[in-house]
């Protein structure tokens, strides 16, 4: 079998600023074209479904949040900690443990005890614009609604939304920054979040609730309960894995709309769409466009042998388009079908919030739509890397205040 090293396979620099946008798809999918595998200065990437699949699910393969730690000369520390402990760098029986525990308050049949409150603070957001028929979507709708859900299901005061946005928005740089130039911000929003939630712990033990950090302390198995430790890790977890990465979604969403009109007239006319929506959105934009592994064994794949140490990025733009039919085209009524999308992950570290953000995503989406009509952009959006999560740091839209649209 050739060694990796050895093959020629075409490139792309991953840490082009100019890699987003029109250009970021035109580079993707021509590289897609070429085959299923290209290079980049951080590792090699896997562009169909498939391939994505097996890196992503390999007991070969574990993500790379250790050795970023090694990478960058984290030994101790607060920020040295939460990788350490952090669900995602946990693997084997340790991890089988904590998604077992964690799992039962974020189901999809648990998560719908928060739709009320969702319905509510989309409604309360979209009121404070509705009548200038115009806004900024991020700073006025996409950045508050997932803080302000994320504070409920954590059962934290609903005015601590921004602190926690802030905390979320900064410990997520961990996975997609130059930790020599971050390190120091991104530990200082660690120290402070544990001593939060701490604060948090203590009170829901006082007083418990309907809420995800109750259920943490109560959760048990076969007699078995999570430490302090280990609830303070998984909720940074849910933390910083449940408000940017909504945020985002929506936020591409809502643009997608607002250059495809007929897209969202259709949603309009058709509420049962609210929910193949949401999962075309996810499926044609996904905001993990790619998601890491390194092998910690030589892997053998068709035909070819990867090294231990090598980095695979699992590109899920390319992969939840494979085998797709008209996949290049987005389109809310589609039958898709095909296989599963991959924003969410797979294999053990598939996302623990997956049914949250889906959630959020339909109601935000099914209110907005019966009250937008003539949704279009105001301007250019402004798009964030692909680093991370690939969100809009800004997006102006107009629209016409409506009421619901009749169905039909």
């Amino acid at each position: 079998m050739p060694p990796l090293e050895e093959l020629d396979l075409p490139s792309f620099d991953y840490f082009d600023p100019e890699l987003r946008g029109v250009r970021f798809h035109e580079q993707m999918l021509a590289l897609r074209d070429a085959g299923w595998l290209a290079r980049t200065p951080l590792g090699i990437v896997v562009l169909d479904h498939e391939a994505a699949e097996f890196f992503l699910r390999t007991k070969s393969a574990i993500f790379p949040g250790t050795k970023i730690a090694e990478l960058f000369d984290i030994h101790e520390g607060a920020l040295y900690e939460q990788l350490r402990r952090n669900i995602l760098c946990i693997d084997g029986e340790d991890h089988r443990r904590l998604r077992s525990l964690v799992n039962p308050a974020l189901t999809a049949r648990a998560v719908e005890r928060y739709r009320p409150a969702m319905r509510q603070y989309i409604a309360e957001l979209f009121a404070a614009v509705a009548a200038d028929g115009r806004c900024d979507f991020v700073a006025a709708i996409a950045k508050p609604y997932p803080s302000m859900m994320i504070a409920t299901v954590m059962g934290a005061p609903l005015g601590d939304a921004d602190r926690l946005h802030k905390w979320s928005n900064v410990i997520q740089r961990q996975f997609a920054s130059n930790l020599f130039d971050e390190r120091e911000r991104i530990e200082r929003a660690v120290e402070e979040f544990y001593v939060y939630v701490d604060g948090l712990l203590a009170a829901r033990r006082a007083d418990p609730g309907d809420d995800l950090v109750s259920k943490l302390i109560a959760a048990e198995e076969g007699g078995d309960r999570l430490s302090d430790i280990e609830c303070v890790n998984l909720v940074l977890n849910v933390l910083i894995g449940g408000v940017d990465t909504t945020q985002a979604q929506l936020a591409q969403g809502i643009r997608l709309f607002a250059e495809h009109p007929e897209q969202w007239d259709a949603l309009r006319r058709r509420p049962e769409l609210i929910e193949p929506a949401v999962e075309e959105i996810i499926r044609y934009e996904p905001i993990t466009p790619f998601t890491s592994r390194i092998l910690v064994e030589e892997v053998e794949y068709r035909g070819i042998t990867f090294p231990v140490d090598t980095v695979i990025l699992a590109c899920t733009f390319t992969g939840n388009r494979d085998g797709t039919p008209d996949c290049d085209r987005f389109d809310v009524a589609a039958q898709r079908g095909g296989a599963r999308t991959l924003t969410f992950g797979a294999g053990i570290h598939y996302c623990l919030g997956a049914n949250l953000a889906r959630a959020e995503l339909q109601e935000a989406l099914g209110f907005l739509a019966s009250r937008m009509a003539d949704l279009r952009l105001d301007g250019e959006a402004s798009f964030d890397t692909v680093h991370g999560i690939y969100g809009l740091d800004t997006l102006p839209i107009t629209f016409a205040p409506a009421e619901p649209a009749p169905a039909g």
